[in-house]
Protein backbone atom coordinates (compact mmCIF):
# COMPACT_ATOMS: atom_id res chain seq x y z
CA UNK A 1 0.00 0.00 0.00
CA UNK A 2 2.83 2.33 0.86
CA UNK A 3 4.49 1.65 -2.50
CA UNK A 4 1.22 2.30 -4.32
CA UNK A 5 0.68 5.56 -2.40
CA UNK A 6 4.23 6.65 -3.19
CA UNK A 7 3.73 5.90 -6.88
CA UNK A 8 0.49 7.88 -6.92
CA UNK A 9 2.22 10.81 -5.21
CA UNK A 10 5.11 10.73 -7.68
CA UNK A 11 2.64 10.55 -10.54
CA UNK A 12 0.75 13.56 -9.23
CA UNK A 13 3.97 15.53 -8.80
CA UNK A 14 5.08 14.64 -12.32
CA UNK A 15 1.71 15.73 -13.71
CA UNK A 16 1.90 19.03 -11.79
CA UNK A 17 5.41 19.62 -13.09
CA UNK A 18 4.30 18.85 -16.64
CA UNK A 19 1.53 21.41 -16.35
CA UNK A 20 3.91 24.22 -15.38
CA UNK A 21 3.98 25.65 -18.88
CA UNK A 22 2.51 28.63 -20.68
CA UNK A 23 1.91 28.60 -24.43
CA UNK A 24 2.58 32.01 -25.99
CA UNK A 25 1.56 32.98 -29.54
CA UNK A 26 3.19 36.25 -30.62
CA UNK A 27 4.63 38.15 -33.56
CA UNK A 28 8.10 37.08 -34.67
CA UNK A 29 10.98 38.85 -32.88
CA UNK A 30 8.51 40.62 -30.60
CA UNK A 31 9.73 39.42 -27.22
CA UNK A 32 13.44 39.44 -26.28
CA UNK A 33 14.67 35.90 -25.47
CA UNK A 34 16.24 37.22 -22.25
CA UNK A 35 12.76 38.17 -21.00
CA UNK A 36 11.54 34.62 -21.54
CA UNK A 37 14.57 33.23 -19.70
CA UNK A 38 14.00 35.60 -16.77
CA UNK A 39 10.34 34.57 -16.52
CA UNK A 40 11.22 30.88 -16.54
CA UNK A 41 13.96 31.38 -13.94
CA UNK A 42 11.74 33.38 -11.60
CA UNK A 43 8.56 31.31 -11.89
CA UNK A 44 9.61 27.82 -12.90
CA UNK A 45 7.05 28.00 -15.69
CA UNK A 46 8.34 26.90 -19.09
CA UNK A 47 7.40 29.08 -22.08
CA UNK A 48 6.41 27.39 -25.32
CA UNK A 49 6.80 30.20 -27.85
CA UNK A 50 5.21 30.18 -31.30
CA UNK A 51 4.90 33.02 -33.81
CA UNK A 52 2.45 34.28 -36.45
CA UNK A 53 2.94 36.67 -39.37
CA UNK A 54 -0.33 38.60 -39.32
CA UNK A 55 -3.44 39.25 -37.26
CA UNK A 56 -5.40 37.33 -39.87
CA UNK A 57 -3.19 34.27 -39.31
CA UNK A 58 -3.76 34.53 -35.56
CA UNK A 59 -7.52 34.86 -36.01
CA UNK A 60 -7.81 31.96 -38.45
CA UNK A 61 -5.69 29.69 -36.26
CA UNK A 62 -7.80 30.23 -33.13
CA UNK A 63 -11.08 30.22 -35.06
CA UNK A 64 -10.29 26.97 -36.86
CA UNK A 65 -9.02 25.24 -33.73
CA UNK A 66 -10.30 26.77 -30.46
CA UNK A 67 -8.50 23.99 -28.60
CA UNK A 68 -5.13 24.82 -30.19
CA UNK A 69 -3.69 25.20 -26.71
CA UNK A 70 -2.48 28.80 -26.79
CA UNK A 71 -2.61 30.71 -23.51
CA UNK A 72 -1.36 34.27 -24.14
CA UNK A 73 -1.84 35.89 -27.55
CA UNK A 74 -0.85 39.30 -28.94
CA UNK A 75 -3.46 40.74 -31.33
CA UNK A 76 -3.37 44.31 -32.61
CA UNK A 77 -6.01 46.77 -31.48
CA UNK A 78 -8.18 46.46 -34.57
CA UNK A 79 -8.53 42.69 -34.07
CA UNK A 80 -9.52 42.78 -30.39
CA UNK A 81 -13.21 43.45 -31.04
CA UNK A 82 -13.37 40.90 -33.84
CA UNK A 83 -11.76 38.17 -31.73
CA UNK A 84 -13.87 39.00 -28.67
CA UNK A 85 -17.09 38.84 -30.72
CA UNK A 86 -15.99 35.47 -32.07
CA UNK A 87 -15.54 34.17 -28.51
CA UNK A 88 -11.80 33.70 -28.90
CA UNK A 89 -10.65 35.86 -25.98
CA UNK A 90 -11.08 35.40 -22.24
CA UNK A 91 -12.86 38.16 -20.34
CA UNK A 92 -10.09 39.28 -18.00
CA UNK A 93 -10.40 39.09 -14.23
CA UNK A 94 -8.70 42.33 -13.23
CA UNK A 95 -8.34 41.10 -9.65
CA UNK A 96 -5.76 38.61 -10.94
CA UNK A 97 -3.74 41.32 -12.67
CA UNK A 98 -1.00 43.37 -11.04
CA UNK A 99 0.63 46.40 -12.57
CA UNK A 100 -2.33 47.88 -14.42
CA UNK A 101 -1.80 51.06 -12.40
CA UNK A 102 1.53 51.47 -14.19
CA UNK A 103 -0.15 51.85 -17.60
CA UNK A 104 -0.67 55.13 -19.41
CA UNK A 105 -4.37 56.10 -19.00
CA UNK A 106 -4.39 57.43 -22.57
CA UNK A 107 -3.91 53.85 -23.77
CA UNK A 108 -6.64 52.31 -21.64
CA UNK A 109 -10.41 52.19 -22.18
CA UNK A 110 -10.06 52.84 -25.89
CA UNK A 111 -12.96 52.25 -28.27
CA UNK A 112 -11.55 48.90 -29.44
CA UNK A 113 -11.80 47.51 -25.88
CA UNK A 114 -13.77 49.70 -23.45
CA UNK A 115 -12.84 48.97 -19.82
CA UNK A 116 -10.09 46.66 -21.10
CA UNK A 117 -12.29 43.65 -20.67
CA UNK A 118 -10.28 41.51 -23.07
CA UNK A 119 -6.84 43.06 -23.45
CA UNK A 120 -4.06 45.20 -22.04
CA UNK A 121 -1.61 47.24 -24.13
CA UNK A 122 1.75 45.53 -24.74
CA UNK A 123 3.38 48.19 -26.87
CA UNK A 124 2.26 50.96 -29.16
CA UNK A 125 3.41 53.42 -31.74
CA UNK A 126 2.65 55.38 -34.87
CA UNK A 127 2.76 54.79 -38.59
CA UNK A 128 4.09 58.12 -39.84
CA UNK A 129 6.49 59.70 -42.32
CA UNK A 130 10.26 59.30 -42.60
CA UNK A 131 12.59 61.39 -44.77
CA UNK A 132 16.32 61.46 -45.54
CA UNK A 133 17.65 65.02 -45.23
CA UNK A 134 20.34 64.33 -47.85
CA UNK A 135 17.56 64.43 -50.43
CA UNK A 136 14.72 66.48 -48.93
CA UNK A 137 14.34 69.16 -46.28
CA UNK A 138 12.43 67.52 -43.38
CA UNK A 139 10.89 70.88 -42.49
CA UNK A 140 9.18 70.98 -45.88
CA UNK A 141 7.07 67.92 -44.99
CA UNK A 142 4.44 68.43 -42.32
CA UNK A 143 1.28 66.67 -43.52
CA UNK A 144 0.12 63.51 -45.25
CA UNK A 145 -1.07 65.70 -48.12
CA UNK A 146 2.57 66.67 -48.84
CA UNK A 147 3.22 63.14 -50.15
CA UNK A 148 1.23 63.97 -53.32
CA UNK A 149 3.78 66.58 -54.38
CA UNK A 150 5.30 65.94 -57.84
CA UNK A 151 8.86 66.10 -56.46
CA UNK A 152 8.30 62.68 -54.88
CA UNK A 153 7.46 60.95 -58.16
CA UNK A 154 8.62 57.34 -57.99
CA UNK A 155 10.23 57.84 -54.56
CA UNK A 156 7.76 56.82 -51.86
CA UNK A 157 7.83 53.62 -49.86
CA UNK A 158 4.44 52.68 -48.43
CA UNK A 159 3.74 49.88 -45.97
CA UNK A 160 2.29 46.72 -47.45
CA UNK A 161 -0.85 46.94 -45.34
CA UNK A 162 -4.31 47.97 -46.50
CA UNK A 163 -5.33 49.65 -43.23
CA UNK A 164 -2.10 51.69 -43.03
CA UNK A 165 -2.36 52.81 -46.64
CA UNK A 166 -6.06 53.66 -46.67
CA UNK A 167 -5.67 55.49 -43.36
CA UNK A 168 -3.47 58.00 -45.21
CA UNK A 169 -6.14 58.67 -47.82
CA UNK A 170 -8.90 58.87 -45.23
CA UNK A 171 -6.87 61.32 -43.13
CA UNK A 172 -6.29 63.69 -46.05
CA UNK A 173 -10.07 63.95 -46.56
CA UNK A 174 -10.84 64.46 -42.88
CA UNK A 175 -12.36 61.02 -42.39
CA UNK A 176 -11.79 58.52 -39.59
CA UNK A 177 -9.11 55.90 -40.19
CA UNK A 178 -11.75 53.41 -38.99
CA UNK A 179 -14.27 54.53 -41.59
CA UNK A 180 -17.00 52.02 -42.47
CA UNK A 181 -18.96 54.10 -44.97
CA UNK A 182 -18.57 52.41 -48.40
CA UNK A 183 -18.55 55.72 -50.29
CA UNK A 184 -15.83 57.21 -48.10
CA UNK A 185 -13.74 54.06 -48.44
CA UNK A 186 -14.14 54.29 -52.22
CA UNK A 187 -13.01 57.92 -52.10
CA UNK A 188 -9.93 56.88 -50.09
CA UNK A 189 -9.15 54.28 -52.76
CA UNK A 190 -9.32 56.92 -55.49
CA UNK A 191 -7.16 59.26 -53.40
CA UNK A 192 -4.49 56.60 -52.95
CA UNK A 193 -4.71 55.61 -56.60
CA UNK A 194 -3.82 59.21 -57.44
CA UNK A 195 -0.70 58.81 -55.27
CA UNK A 196 0.57 55.75 -57.19
CA UNK A 197 2.84 57.75 -59.57
CA UNK A 198 4.84 58.78 -56.48
CA UNK A 199 5.01 55.23 -55.07
CA UNK A 200 8.21 53.27 -55.60
CA UNK A 201 7.17 50.14 -53.71
CA UNK A 202 5.01 48.64 -50.98
CA UNK A 203 6.95 46.92 -48.23
CA UNK A 204 6.61 46.13 -44.54
CA UNK A 205 8.89 43.25 -43.55
CA UNK A 206 12.17 44.64 -44.93
CA UNK A 207 11.64 48.35 -44.37
CA UNK A 208 14.76 49.07 -42.30
CA UNK A 209 17.44 48.04 -44.84
CA UNK A 210 15.59 49.80 -47.66
CA UNK A 211 15.86 53.15 -45.89
CA UNK A 212 19.37 52.47 -44.60
CA UNK A 213 20.61 51.57 -48.09
CA UNK A 214 18.80 54.67 -49.42
CA UNK A 215 16.84 52.60 -51.91
CA UNK A 216 14.00 54.76 -50.61
CA UNK A 217 14.58 58.24 -49.22
CA UNK A 218 11.06 59.23 -48.18
CA UNK A 219 7.95 57.31 -47.22
CA UNK A 220 5.93 55.71 -44.47
CA UNK A 221 7.30 53.67 -41.57
CA UNK A 222 6.37 52.26 -38.18
CA UNK A 223 7.87 54.15 -35.25
CA UNK A 224 9.81 51.13 -33.98
CA UNK A 225 11.59 50.65 -37.29
CA UNK A 226 12.28 54.39 -37.43
CA UNK A 227 13.78 54.38 -33.93
CA UNK A 228 16.15 51.57 -34.81
CA UNK A 229 17.43 52.91 -38.13
CA UNK A 230 17.75 56.53 -36.94
CA UNK A 231 20.28 55.35 -34.37
CA UNK A 232 22.37 54.16 -37.33
CA UNK A 233 21.74 56.91 -39.88
CA UNK A 234 21.41 60.46 -38.44
CA UNK A 235 20.18 61.78 -41.81
CA UNK A 236 16.80 60.11 -41.26
CA UNK A 237 13.97 62.07 -39.63
CA UNK A 238 10.62 60.83 -38.31
CA UNK A 239 7.66 63.19 -38.84
CA UNK A 240 4.30 63.09 -37.07
CA UNK A 241 1.83 64.48 -39.66
CA UNK A 242 -0.06 67.51 -38.39
CA UNK A 243 -3.17 66.52 -40.32
CA UNK A 244 -3.56 63.43 -38.17
CA UNK A 245 -1.39 60.86 -36.42
CA UNK A 246 -2.27 57.21 -36.94
CA UNK A 247 -1.67 55.20 -33.77
CA UNK A 248 -1.73 51.46 -33.20
CA UNK A 249 -1.56 49.29 -30.10
CA UNK A 250 -0.46 45.69 -29.91
CA UNK A 251 -2.14 43.99 -27.01
CA UNK A 252 -1.81 41.14 -24.55
CA UNK A 253 -4.82 38.86 -24.25
CA UNK A 254 -5.63 35.41 -22.93
CA UNK A 255 -7.24 32.82 -25.16
CA UNK A 256 -10.78 31.88 -24.18
CA UNK A 257 -9.76 28.21 -24.14
CA UNK A 258 -6.36 28.72 -22.53
CA UNK A 259 -5.35 25.41 -20.90
CA UNK A 260 -3.09 27.14 -18.35
CA UNK A 261 -5.03 30.24 -17.31
CA UNK A 262 -3.20 30.82 -14.00
CA UNK A 263 0.15 30.64 -15.79
CA UNK A 264 -1.20 32.97 -18.46
CA UNK A 265 -2.03 35.58 -15.80
CA UNK A 266 1.45 35.07 -14.30
CA UNK A 267 3.02 35.73 -17.71
CA UNK A 268 0.98 38.89 -18.32
CA UNK A 269 1.78 40.16 -14.82
CA UNK A 270 5.46 39.56 -15.45
CA UNK A 271 5.34 41.69 -18.61
CA UNK A 272 3.57 44.45 -16.65
CA UNK A 273 6.58 44.88 -14.36
CA UNK A 274 8.29 48.22 -15.12
CA UNK A 275 11.79 46.76 -15.40
CA UNK A 276 10.56 44.11 -17.84
CA UNK A 277 8.51 46.59 -19.89
CA UNK A 278 11.57 48.84 -20.08
CA UNK A 279 13.72 45.95 -21.28
CA UNK A 280 11.20 45.09 -24.01
CA UNK A 281 10.83 48.68 -25.20
CA UNK A 282 14.55 49.42 -25.43
CA UNK A 283 15.21 46.09 -27.13
CA UNK A 284 12.47 46.36 -29.77
CA UNK A 285 12.39 50.13 -30.25
CA UNK A 286 8.63 50.41 -29.72
CA UNK A 287 6.92 52.64 -27.17
CA UNK A 288 5.89 51.05 -23.90
CA UNK A 289 2.49 51.79 -22.34
CA UNK A 290 4.12 51.36 -18.92
CA UNK A 291 4.70 54.85 -17.48
CA UNK A 292 6.90 53.60 -14.65
CA UNK A 293 9.07 51.84 -17.23
CA UNK A 294 9.48 55.14 -19.08
CA UNK A 295 10.56 56.85 -15.85
CA UNK A 296 13.32 54.25 -15.41
CA UNK A 297 14.78 54.77 -18.89
CA UNK A 298 18.00 56.68 -19.58
CA UNK A 299 17.26 60.35 -20.23
CA UNK A 300 18.13 60.15 -23.93
CA UNK A 301 15.53 57.40 -24.43
CA UNK A 302 13.00 58.96 -22.09
CA UNK A 303 13.16 62.19 -24.08
CA UNK A 304 13.18 60.51 -27.49
CA UNK A 305 9.98 61.63 -29.30
CA UNK A 306 9.81 58.38 -31.28
CA UNK A 307 10.23 55.97 -28.36
CA UNK A 308 8.09 58.17 -26.11
CA UNK A 309 5.77 60.29 -28.29
CA UNK A 310 4.95 63.84 -27.13
CA UNK A 311 1.58 64.47 -25.52
CA UNK A 312 0.46 66.82 -28.32
CA UNK A 313 0.05 63.97 -30.82
CA UNK A 314 -2.97 62.65 -28.90
CA UNK A 315 -4.88 65.81 -29.87
CA UNK A 316 -4.52 64.84 -33.53
CA UNK A 317 -4.41 61.06 -33.16
CA UNK A 318 -6.73 58.16 -33.78
CA UNK A 319 -6.23 54.55 -32.81
CA UNK A 320 -6.68 51.80 -35.34
CA UNK A 321 -9.83 49.85 -34.52
CA UNK A 322 -12.18 47.24 -35.94
CA UNK A 323 -14.12 48.17 -39.09
CA UNK A 324 -16.54 45.26 -38.89
CA UNK A 325 -18.17 44.19 -42.15
CA UNK A 326 -16.30 46.92 -44.01
CA UNK A 327 -13.17 44.77 -43.80
CA UNK A 328 -14.03 43.10 -47.11
CA UNK A 329 -14.30 46.53 -48.76
CA UNK A 330 -10.80 47.49 -47.67
CA UNK A 331 -9.46 44.19 -48.97
CA UNK A 332 -11.31 44.57 -52.28
CA UNK A 333 -10.05 48.10 -52.89
CA UNK A 334 -6.58 47.08 -51.70
CA UNK A 335 -6.44 44.40 -54.39
CA UNK A 336 -7.53 46.95 -57.00
CA UNK A 337 -4.92 49.44 -55.79
CA UNK A 338 -2.10 46.88 -55.96
CA UNK A 339 -3.20 45.83 -59.46
CA UNK A 340 -2.97 49.48 -60.55
CA UNK A 341 0.51 49.96 -59.07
Amino acid sequence: MRVRALLLLLGALSLAKAQQVVNVYNWADYLPPKVIKLFEAQTGIHVNYATFDSNQDLFIKLKADPQAGYDVVFPSSYYIQRMAKAGLLLKLDHSQLSGMQNLNPRLLNRSFDPANEYSLPYDWGSTSIIVNDKYYDPHSIKNWTDLWQKRFRGQLLLTNDERDVFAIGLRTMGYSINEQDPEKIRQAYLKMKALLPNVKLFNSAGTQPIYLDEDATVGVIDSGDAYNIMRINPHLHFIYPHDGVNLWVDCMAISANAPHKSNAYAFVNFLLQPKIAKMISLSLGYSTPNEKAVQQMPKEDRDNPILNPPAWIFKHAEFEGDVGKATHLYLRYWELLKLSA
